[in-house]
């Protein structure tokens, strides 16, 4: 009886061991599709629309940086120290996923200068999440559909990089 105790202990210790792992201590080598810059370039009918934003993404290695510019032709409830004639940005920074065409963005939001974002202020801040449908249109142009949004849009590749991982 004391041998089967040890035993499933034993076994028990092993399947607990073997789950566990820690967090790798580099930067993970990402989609070498997506390294590099890309830019959004308009919104289909922008002129019409009350409000609409812009993408500017960074990809290295596993890593993201997205600048989002937006415009809108109604206030929206913000105060004027914040909404510059009807244009703003917001940042955000994180860790993305690809899986066949779907692209997961998971972060924070954070200020230009890559910092966290605190609490308060002007527009969002804490976690960012967005995910996105791609279609690759040409080899620096793909067109991305939000699942936030009903517009879908063409980024270009501006600027080519490849992964050097960094210590996290």
């Amino acid at each position: 009886m004391r041998k089967s105790h040890i035993l499933y202990l034993l076994s028990f210790v092993f399947i607990l061991a073997s789950s566990c792992r820690f967090n790798p201590d580099m930067q993970g080598p990402g989609e070498t599709a997506l390294q590099g810059e890309w830019q959004q370039g308009s919104v289909v009918l922008q002129k019409k629309l009350l409000n609409y934003s812009l993408y500017h993404f960074k990809f290295s290695c596993d890593s993201f940086f997205v600048s989002i510019r937006s415009f809108s032709k109604a206030n929206g409830g913000y105060p004027d120290s914040c909404v510059q004639n009807g244009q703003w940005s917001e940042y955000a920074k994180g860790v993305y996923e690809q899986k066949h065409d779907t692209l997961r963005l998971k972060g924070l939001f954070s200020n230009a200068d890559l910092t966290y974002k605190i609490e308060g202020g002007c527009f969002r801040s804490g976690k960012y999440e967005e995910t996105f449908k791609l279609v690759k249109k040409a080899d620096s142009v793909i067109q991305f559909f939000p699942t936030s949004s009903v517009i879908p849009f063409d980024a270009r590749l501006t600027k080519r990089s490849s992964c050097t991982p960094k210590p996290l």
